[in-house]
């Protein structure tokens, strides 16, 4: 007797996909006053589009490529030293942002929770991002408080980060009915 697989050809192709648009969204950079990347929207997108289960799986299999050496972090960079470095943090926050939203699926009901639960998950992003921070300049001799930390890596992209969630909340209205 055949098994059922738990996943699908369908499902492996998503995951596939939707990794190599996080990694195209970590490499183009927004020119302003303070440079953003597509990160964050890359994150918000995906787990739109797949769910917790599947973007989450796509979030963690982004980290693990990078982390061996593919390239897919910004500016192409990738291996354990990006995540141990002063911004490694916040690309593991996304992974608590995949987590948080696949733990809330029962409470997801309407698309207004399904953004409050995403910036929910940016802000676990933005903490967990914001004290390894302070951990890693701490431990290079500079240390800097969590406020001041936070003044420069959270207060700059907030309104960047919004219009990347409105962003992706409109791609998936339109993009999600046919995946």
């Amino acid at each position: 007797m055949e098994r059922k697989t738990r996943w699908t050809a369908k499902d492996l192709a998503q995951i596939g996909m939707m990794t190599a648009v996080m990694a195209v969204c970590a490499w183009i950079t927004i020119p302003f006053t303070i440079p953003f990347t597509l990160q964050t929207f890359g994150v918000f997108v995906t787990l739109r589009l797949l769910g917790g289960k599947k973007g989450t799986v796509v979030i963690a299999l982004y980290i693990l490529l990078g982390v061996v050496g593919v390239p897919v972090f910004s500016g192409f960079g990738a291996g354990i030293g990006v995540l141990a470095g002063p911004t490694g943090g916040y690309i593991a926050g996304f992974l608590l942002t995949g987590l948080l939203y696949l733990a809330t699926k029962k409470i997801r009901t309407a698309r207004w929770k399904e953004n409050a639960v995403l910036a929910a998950g940016l802000l676990l992003c933005y903490i967990f991002g914001t004290a390894w921070f302070c951990v890693v300049k701490g431990n290079a001799g500079s240390p800097m408080g969590f406020l001041q930390a936070a003044g420069i890596c959270v207060l700059p992209y907030l309104a960047p980060d919004a219009a990347k969630l409105l962003l992706a909340d409109l791609i998936a209205v339109r993009v999600g009915k046919m995946i």
